[in-house]
């Protein structure tokens, strides 16, 4: 049995739609396709509307020092949880929601950070390390409470060691409540921390 040679490489073939026309037909298609992102929750989506709960987010009082500019990053601290906070805040970077599009990234340094995520059951050990990193960032700089443990303790409320609320310990801006709550509740209470407003409230885009 003859071997199997390439035909562009072996200079039979007169062009690279003759090597394989299917791959550039794909090529095509994925150019003039429609982008696939949810538009969630900035106009209607009723397959991700259906994971969401209206009531999930709770705003703080405004701030006074509203961000200079649309290119927010992101700090995640995780207090110690079940990891069901982080499964649903790492989707936010897939294709289906891709908050990259609204200006957010994530940062592994909290001098760069815009906003600080914490996740997880709120205990004593981690209540200096909170501290340390919110002091580090640089203002305006906000807090997102991310998960029912993070907001109350949830099932470990008034268990040994347990402080309980985020509140007491930093400034909250906005808690997103769910155990764990839906990548596009996450996404709502992002964009209310930015625009000081539930995108919800209005289906007017926020995004510029």
């Amino acid at each position: 049995m003859p071997a199997l040679r390439c035909p562009w490489l072996a200079g039979t073939a007169k062009s690279p739609l003759e090597v394989c026309p299917l791959y550039y037909w794909n090529w095509l298609r994925h150019i003039v396709r429609l982008p696939e992102t949810t538009n969630f929750p900035t106009a209607p989506d009723p397959a991700v509307a259906e994971m969401s709960d209206p009531a999930a987010i709770e705003m703080a009082a405004r701030p006074s020092d509203p961000f200079p500019r649309r290119s927010i990053a992101l700090r995640h601290l995780d207090a110690g949880s079940c990891n069901g906070c982080e499964s649903e805040l790492s989707l936010l970077s897939s294709p289906d929601y891709d908050f990259t599009r609204y200006g957010f990234s994530f940062t592994p340094s909290p001098k760069h950070a815009d906003i600080l995520v914490i996740t997880g059951v709120i205990t004593e050990a981690m209540v200096p390390i909170i501290h340390n990193v919110f002091e580090q960032m640089a203002a305006p700089k906000r807090v997102l409470a991310l998960g029912t443990c993070a907001i109350d303790g949830g099932v470990f409320a008034g268990a040994p060691g347990v402080v309980g609320s985020l509140s007491g310990i930093v400034p909250v801006t906005v808690a997103v409540a769910g155990c764990p709550p839906s990548p596009g509740d996450i996404l709502r209470g992002l964009l209310t921390i930015a625009d000081h407003r539930d995108p919800l409230a209005s289906r007017k885009a926020v995004s510029r």
